[in-house]
């Protein structure tokens, strides 16, 4: 067997490949831009479904809210007494049910034989509103009942709810509209 040299020159080692410091500057520069945007970025979606889940909030305690006051308004005997943020309701058994709106507070609360209860807190502004049965000509809307709060047959509920994130008022919920026929009338 023949053993011949194909090569005659020495191989050369590798060049070295240390990096610069002009280049390490530019990654650290690119690696910064980076940690900016994705610190950035999570800031922004924090805040985002912060919001998110707010407003799913507001919203469940609103409805909450519609729906008590719908099933217990529809089966009082009459209302008694009627101001822009208070009713007075006779309920089914004799007693006075109130819901009275605190502007101070920003609460709604329901009070039944010296029982309170608060049914929403952080609502801006918070109206009642009261009505006959009857439409209004080529509407669906009905006629205000203006001469006592005993001829009322319909009463309308209207508010607006806000809650803070970090410091500013955001999520400022639709305002949330019901017209509550009472049965009994």
């Amino acid at each position: 067997m023949d053993c011949k040299i194909t090569r005659t020159k020495a191989r050369r080692a590798a060049p070295n490949s240390g990096t610069t410091l002009i280049e390490l500057m530019f990654a650290i520069a690119v690696g910064m831009i980076a940690i900016a945007a994705l610190g950035a970025l999570s800031l922004y979606s924090g805040r985002v479904f912060a919001g998110l889940l707010n407003y799913a909030d507001l919203e469940t305690k609103s409805r909450s809210a519609v729906d008590f006051m719908t099933r217990e308004i529809r089966q009082t005997q009459l209302l008694t007494a009627y101001a822009s943020n208070q009713l007075t309701f006779q309920d089914f058994d004799g007693v006075p049910l109130v819901y009275a709106y605190n502007p101070t507070n920003l609460t709604l609360t329901r009070t039944k034989t010296g029982t309170s209860k608060v049914l929403l807190t952080g609502c801006e502004s918070l109206t009642f509103g009261i009505f006959l049965r009857s439409t209004t000509n080529g509407t669906f809307d009905q006629y205000p009942s203006t001469s006592s709060p005993t001829n009322t047959k319909v009463v309308q509920v209207s508010w607006l709810c806000k809650r803070s994130i970090v410091g500013t008022k955001v999520n400022s919920e639709s305002v949330q509209t019901a017209k509550i026929v009472i049965r009994a009338r």
